[in-house]
Formats: structure tokens, sequence, C-alpha cells
């Protein structure tokens, strides 16, 4: 898309590096589509179908009433900080002092600050392929240089210790890892994650873990990298687990040392999360409310069992089972379809002739993008098995 300026305004040349975000070029055509009257599908977004319960809109609400709307502290409300810090400890085992949590306005936020306070100009940030694109453009938007690392099935498409010594080199700062993954869905085990920190650790490097999705965890309790290395930098998020993406409000947790430079950033760069959402947050960690939540994580875990086994009944290949997250990444090359080999033609065509949106690889790295696509089961059971009809049609199967 072309901008149109003033002759004399320039936009800054690191807008250029950043790429478009083509899934949303997808919700857009497909709500073209609904408003003409069609019934589509979606399985792009990542977003969970289910939204804040009752007794987090109900804190809400309360604390608009009481006038309760003005700044907190830069690194979140004291009682919020608490509240994470015994969520870590309930979860996970873990006593995580609440001074080196800071609340942000969303993960994003959480990332931003973080490439903001260790990424330098000319700096390079591994991460796996395939992975978020918007992490690679936070790395870019601070000057660095995101250095995506092809993964394979066998590596979980995750980011491996082997990878780590094989790709670093004397510009590289530090990695950038998601666990459980967008778009895999796939999470590092025990065993990588703590082989992929030694190798980064012996290499004085940062270590950024992005564990937004891991309250959506299936087949094994999921092991924060606090548990392995305290000096890690953890991004985590009220979006998923907790349903409330629009709500914009997540968290880091930094090493003490670092906190007065997160302070700092927080302070001139956001001055404070949205205090509302801090106090409807507070519910979240209420017994009614955790028993929602966790009523809603086995929804999704229903979703994905009829949803993975059904795709590979229709010839998607899906060589790794997805353990968290809403997300199954999927292997197109072998389905009798025109558009096998090419994944965006192959999602245009299912959203214009099986109305099911559903996203092509290529936002999300270079390693094999043409032959991936993206399905999201964030969307109730009974549209799913809808949908897989539709596929079975399209493919003749």
């Amino acid at each position: 898309m072309s901008i149109n300026l003033p002759s004399n305004i320039q936009v800054a040349q690191r807008v250029h590096a950043i790429e478009p975000f083509r899934v949303m070029e997808m919700v857009k055509a497909a709500g073209e589509m609904r408003r003409s009257g069609i019934d589509v599908i979606s399985m792009s977004v990542g977003e969970p179908d289910f939204t804040a319960p009752d007794i987090v809109a109900h804190a809400a609400m309360e604390a608009i009433k009481g006038g309760i709307t003005q700044y907190t502290d830069s690194l979140g409300l004291r009682e919020l900080r608490e509240a994470i810090s015994g969520h870590y400890a309930s979860v996970h085992g873990l006593d995580i002092d609440p001074r080196r949590i800071v609340v942000t306005a969303g993960a994003s936020a959480g990332l931003l600050l973080a490439c903001a306070a260790l990424v330098a100009e000319g700096d390079e940030v591994l991460m796996p392929d395939p992975c978020y694109p918007c992490n690679r453009h936070f790395v870019s938007s601070f000057g660095g240089k995101p250095v995506l690392v092809p993964a394979s099935a066998e590596d979980r498409y995750q980011l491996s210790g082997a990878h780590v010594a094989a790709n670093w080199n004397d510009r590289t700062r530090g990695v950038l890892v998601a666990s459980p993954s967008n778009p895999t869905g796939t999470s590092m085990t025990p065993e990588q994650l703590r082989a992929m920190l030694a190798a980064v650790r012996e290499r004085g490097g940062f270590a950024i873990i992005d564990e937004i999705y891991q309250g959506l965890s299936y087949d094994h309790q999921p092991v924060s990298a606090l548990a392995i290395d305290e000096e890690v930098i953890t991004v985590n998020s009220f979006s998923k687990y907790f349903s409330m993406t629009g709500w914009r409000l997540g968290w880091l947790v930094v090493p003490e040392l670092l906190v007065p430079t997160f302070e700092k950033l927080a302070q001139n760069l956001f001055i404070c999360a949205p205090t509302v959402a801090q106090q409807a947050a507070l519910a979240c960690f209420t017994p009614e409310a955790l028993g929602i939540y966790e009523e809603r994580r086995r929804e999704f875990q229903r979703r994905r069992d009829f949803l993975v086994p059904a795709l590979r009944e229709l010839g998607f290949k899906v060589p790794v089972m997805p353990d968290g997250a809403f997300y199954v990444y999927a292997d197109i090359s072998a389905l009798p379809h025109a558009q096998a080999n090419d994944s965006t033609a192959f999602c245009w065509s299912v959203l214009k002739e099986a109305h099911v949106a559903i996203v092509p690889g290529d936002d999300f790295g270079f390693a094999a993008p043409s032959r991936h696509v993206r399905f999201s089961y964030a969307t109730k059971l009974e549209r799913i098995e809808e949908a897989l009809g539709r596929l079975r049609r399209l493919l003749g199967r």
C-alpha cells in the first residue's frame, strides 16, 4: 500500500523493514464476505472465542463506578503484581518476587520494552522459523536484525541448543522464542529449553521467552523458563488463557538488576498499563474465575483432539501434535488440490470456495511457507466440524 505524504515528509526507514501482517488481510476479506451474507467460518485469528468471565467484567465496572481510573505505578498495581507472583507459586511452585514483575499494556508492549532494553543497532537476535511475525518486527524496530533459524518437526519447530551454537556470531546478542509457539502450538521440552538456555548463557547472551500460551497446555504440566534460569526475561499475557484480548494487559518477569531499566522505559513509553484492566485482572485469580479458565482449557483440548486427526484424515500432514495454544501448523503439499504447492493461493481458494478462513505460512517465516497453513481452533467445536465438512467436499474426500 502506497502512502501519499507531503514532499517534505519521509517515513522512517525502519517502517520499510516491517512486512504487512497477512493474516489481517484474510480477516478483512472474510469480514467483507460476511457482510455480503456469506457464512464464513473463521479459523484464522489467534483470539479465544471466550471473553472475560462475569466476575472479571464486574470488577472492571466497579472500578469505573468507583472512579478508580487514574494512572497506576509504571510497574503496575502492587496488588496485581502480588497476585501474579502468587499464581507462579501455585502453578509452577516458583517464588517470584513481585518487585520483578512489570505489568504491561499487553504482551506486545512487554516485548517492545524488552527489545528497547536489550537490542542495540546492528544486534542480531536468533529465533526459530516459523515464529510469530511481530516478534521479528519488534527486534527490527530497535535497529536489530532478527535471524530466523529453520526449525523442523524433529525440533518441535523450536530453537535448540545446537541451533544457538551453529548460528551465534560476534553480532549475536540473544534469542527470542515462544513456548508454546504461534503458529505451531508446540512447546519446548524441559530438556530442550534447558539446553538452549545453557547455550545462550555460555555466550553471555540474553533470552526473552514468550510464555503467553503456557496456560493453554494440554499434555503435560508446563515448565516456565524461570524454573531453569532466573536471568531470563519472560513475557506473559491476560489475553489467551485469561480471555482478555482487547483489554491490553500483560506482564514481564525480569532479573532484579534490570527492574530500574524497565521502570524507566515504561514510565517514558507507556506511563502505565490500563488501570481498569488491571483492576479487573485481580479477579482473574479468584477460585471462581480459575475454575472457568480450566474448563475453557479443557474445551480447547477437546477441539484439538478432534481437529488434528480429522486434518490428517483429509491428507494434511501434521508431523508433531501441538501441545499448547490453539493452533495447528499443517503441511498441504500432499493434498489433491491445484494449489497444494502455494499456501497463499490455497487459503484464498478455501476462503472463496469453502468459506473457511485459514492462514498461509507466509506470515511466519521463510522455511517452506508455501507448504504450510495455520488453523486456529479458537472457535466452537460444531463450527470446526462444519469447516472440516466443507474442506472434505472441496478436496473431494
